[in-house]
């Protein structure tokens, strides 16, 4: 049986890799791999088997590794490493010039550096691709380490700037992961002072301290992403709601997210349960008795017993 694609392309890719790293550990060429010690003894199980027609043992690649380390000894002229096609030099190079543009989503000299290498590998031809250069290669100090403490997994301490409050507010973060959206890079973070899971903007961030102290946000809160569209300001509270399907239009008119596919369900007639962040509880309270009940609160059992309140002294205003 022939190897899966990308384990063909993996194959293909290690004779030259090994040829340049003699002696390299298993491990290390493994993590450089992308793949677990155990996947990379299989694989070089299979090319130890592969080579030249003839099928001979002298035709055969030649690896050893049963000390834990990789040497070539005979690479059947697979020594030289795959270049780029046309496609798929243009597709990294678009790639890499659309995380440019996105405020501390990489850091811009390493883009640089890769855009440069990927155009000399290609043929000066593919150039143009990659358009332009706008100036400063300097990478923002205080996006640097918002990265670093992600990539190292250490608590942050941070001077973050609301647009909504028009203020700013010192906070200790437990980050977890990177996103981007729409041109703007955030960082995915428990905050300990708002208690939950909150969305920073990168350009919001005034400053940035690394804490000696591991990052450690509860485990259910590493779960799920956060939407970057519902979390601009990381101050508002968010409550989990029920939809019946006879009012899903409002998925199109107010700041919700749904936690589960709104088409293509099983039952459609069953509700929809979804994320909404809210100003305030009286707002909430309002939002929820418009609906007549075809919008339910789920998780705030405080509002939702104001809800029952709220609709029950209205109620008895006809009496």
């Amino acid at each position: 049986m022939a190897p899966r694609p990308d384990r063909l392309s993996r194959l293909l890719a290690m004779v030259p890799y090994f040829a340049a790293r003699r002696g390299i550990a298993v491990e290390q060429a493994a993590r450089d791999l992308g793949i677990t010690p155990k996947q990379l003894t299989r694989d070089l199980e299979l090319l130890f088997v592969c080579g030249l027609p003839g099928h001979f043992p002298d035709d055969l690649i030649d690896l050893q590794f049963e000390q834990g380390f990789v040497e070539v000894g005979f690479t059947a002229g697979m020594d030289r490493p795959l270049r780029l096609t046309t496609t798929e030099a243009s597709t990294m190079l678009v790639a890499l010039r659309a995380l440019l543009d996105m405020p501390g989503a990489v850091d811009r000299a390493a883009a640089r550096r890769a855009i440069a290498k990927i155009e000399q590998a290609v043929g000066s031809s593919e150039t143009a691709v990659a358009t332009g250069d706008d100036g400063d290669d300097t990478d923002n100090p205080t996006y640097a380490t918002i990265r670093d403490a992600v990539r190292t997994g250490r608590a942050l301490g941070i001077r973050y700037y609301s647009a909504t409050r028009d203020s700013v507010t010192e906070r200790t973060v437990d980050p977890i992961r990177l996103q981007t959206m729409d041109n703007n890079t955030y960082l995915e973070a428990w905050c300990r002072k708002s208690d939950g899971v909150r969305l920073f903007r990168f350009d919001r961030v005034e400053s940035a301290d690394v804490l000696d102290e591991p990052s450690a946000p509860p485990a259910d809160a590493t779960a799920n992403p956060q939407s970057a569209i519902l979390s601009d300001n990381p101050d508002l509270p968010s409550a989990e709601i029920e939809i019946d399907p006879s009012v899903l239009w409002i998925l199109d008119y107010f700041m919700i997210e749904p936690l589960e596919p709104a088409d293509n369900r099983p039952d459609p007639a069953a509700p929809v349960r979804a994320r909404l962040v809210y100003g305030s509880p009286e707002w909430l309270t309002r939002f929820v008795l418009g609906f007549g009940g075809r919008v339910r609160l789920v998780s705030d059992a405080g509002i939702a017993s104001r809800v029952g309140e709220v609709a029950a002294a209205a109620r008895a205003r006809y009496r």
